[in-house]
């Protein structure tokens, strides 16, 4: 039970802290300044659900391999989300938000906003690096569910948060900074699975 909730709680964090200042937080901060923000969050929350579904199967078909090549795989996992983060945190803002909240929020039907929502996040979220870290973390726990359910809620608590806080809290981030550390705690976790591979 202590390995679960280790997985558990490793993923919920890992992912918040590389969510916030990520795409999917734009892309929902976007999303809402065109559509009411409930179907947004019901269309981004089945997204993430989706997309963790598919991560924690991954990584779970990762460890029927032998414990050396998934510790191989695993590494090679976190050091892709590494460069995607520092390639991120190092890179010049773009304006896709300012630009994109200069209209407001569109009157269409429910299930158009969810459908919208569901897809662009759905889409946003493919070899992401919070992806990434679920299928690693799987195959590193091997406690599937609770890295997943982790996963989600992470997932679901950021795009709570860019509906509830709107564009407000754009200007209180420093993304890119955020972004930074969150490359060198997933270079770390490369690191940490390579000498695994290597000595284990």
């Amino acid at each position: 039970m202590a390995s679960a909730s280790l997985a558990f709680v490793t993923a919920f964090a890992l992912v918040l802290v590389v969510e916030l200042p990520d795409k999917t937080l734009v892309a929902t901060l976007v999303l809402t300044t065109r559509y009411r923000p409930l179907p947004v969050f019901v269309g981004v929350s089945v997204a993430f659900a989706v997309q963790c579904v598919i991560a924690v199967a991954f990584g779970t078909a990762l460890t029927l391999l032998p414990d050396r090549v998934v510790a191989t795989l695993v590494a090679v996992l976190f050091a892709a989300g590494a460069i995607l983060l520092l390639r991120e945190g190092f890179s010049k803002p773009d304006g896709e938000l300012e630009d994109a909240v200069q209209s407001g929020p569109g009157e269409v039907s429910f299930r158009r906003a969810a459908l919208t929502s569901f897809g662009v996040l759905f889409a946003a979220e493919w070899g992401d690096a919070s992806q990434l870290a679920t299928a690693g973390l799987t195959a590193r726990f091997d406690s599937p569910v609770f890295v997943g359910l982790g996963a989600w809620l992470a997932l679901v608590g950021v795009g709570g948060i860019a509906v509830l806080l709107g564009r407000k809290i754009r200007e209180r981030l420093r993304p890119q900074l955020i972004q930074r550390v969150a490359g060198f705690l997933f270079a770390g976790f490369a690191l940490l699975a390579l000498g695994e591979a290597a000595f284990g």
